[in-house]
């Protein structure tokens, strides 16, 4: 059973931002108000939102506050020294008092119930087992979190972390300990444990070559970049069947750039399927899942694409646009 709210993915909401702070090596911790003092959406572990920094740069962050206190959202960003400027502007750009738009929450990565817990996470992939953990601590669950990073110093809520579980928390220092070692973790794990693990793609990568021979596991994924794609793009046609037009996607463009300069309204945000913001119900056609947010199970149903990088496998699709 999935633990999931899903308030509308088209919500956008003004909030003010009414705390920042430095919690850690080059990461930032920012609290949201509603700006009037209303409630905010709910949400539940796993969620995150975008933030609309200005028109033309939207990032999504986890939240990582308590999903029972609707006076706030949370989040911590790291400065991404070979970023494309979300987490510059955030670090030296944006100052308490300062308000800005979000849309969300959307949840890509939601905690199912389980017996016992695994969550490995690297660096500022930490954000959104802040919730999960309290989560399963609260439902008296058998839980472990292994939480690799640079440096101590680097490590957001690493202390604090510690400090309320005590030794369910192994901090992995790659200065102090190397890498961590995620393979030999997940290889001593019981079956039927949840797994998840976020972080940067190497991480990401040991965990799924791992987890493919461990069938024992139910492996949980959040990317912040993109897998690498592979496969040859073609041209196809897509119908939009609300909209009543049948446009041409060519091999060098998407389906959600095709259906923009059309004048058709779709939500967006990374534009290389990592956020899920543009995910689109298909009525027709074979599918080319070519995202890093649905899972093998969803990619198999066939429901949904991801209309910034997926594609047709034939000549054309349907799509409920």
């Amino acid at each position: 059973m999935t633990v999931n709210i899903l308030p509308s993915a088209d919500l956008d909401l003004e909030v003010l931002l009414a705390h920042k702070e430095t919690i850690a090596e080059g990461v930032v911790r920012l609290v949201f108000r509603h700006p009037t003092g209303d409630q905010l959406p709910p949400w539940a572990p796993g969620a995150h939102v975008d933030l609309l920094l200005r028109p033309d740069l939207v990032r999504q962050y986890s939240l990582c506050g308590d999903p029972g206190d609707r006076s706030v959202l949370e989040v911590a960003v790291l400065r991404e020294q070979a970023g494309r400027g979300g987490s510059a502007f955030v670090h030296d750009t944006l100052l308490p008092g300062d308000r800005l738009r979000i849309r969300g929450p959307r949840n890509n990565f939601p905690f199912v119930r389980a017996e016992r817990y695994l969550f490995v996470a690297g660096g500022i992939g930490i954000t959104p087992f802040l919730s999960m953990v309290a989560a399963a601590e609260a439902a008296g669950a058998d839980w472990r979190l292994l939480y690799g990073g640079r440096s101590r110093s680097s490590m957001a809520f690493a202390a604090h972390l510690r400090q309320a579980y005590g030794d369910r928390v192994l901090l992995w220092p790659r200065d102090e300990a190397g890498h961590p070692d995620v393979a030999g973790t997940l290889a001593a794990a019981d079956g039927g444990t949840a797994v998840y693990c976020c972080g940067p793609e190497p991480l990401l990568a040991v965990a799924e070559e791992a987890c493919a021979g461990l069938p024992h596991l139910q492996l949980h994924l959040e990317r912040f970049s993109p897998k690498e794609i592979t496969g040859v793009a073609a041209g196809f046609d897509v119908e939009l069947a609300r909209s009543g037009l049948t446009l041409t996607v060519p091999a060098d463009r998407s389906i959600l750039e095709v259906a923009e300069d059309a004048g058709v309204p779709v939500l967006s945000s990374c534009r290389e399927g990592t956020c899920g913001t543009c995910e689109t119900p298909v009525l027709g056609g074979v599918r080319d899942h070519r995202d890093s947010v649905l899972t093998g199970e969803e990619k198999a149903a066939n429901e949904t694409m991801m209309i910034c990088v997926s594609r047709s496998c034939g000549r054309k699709l349907v799509l409920d646009l």
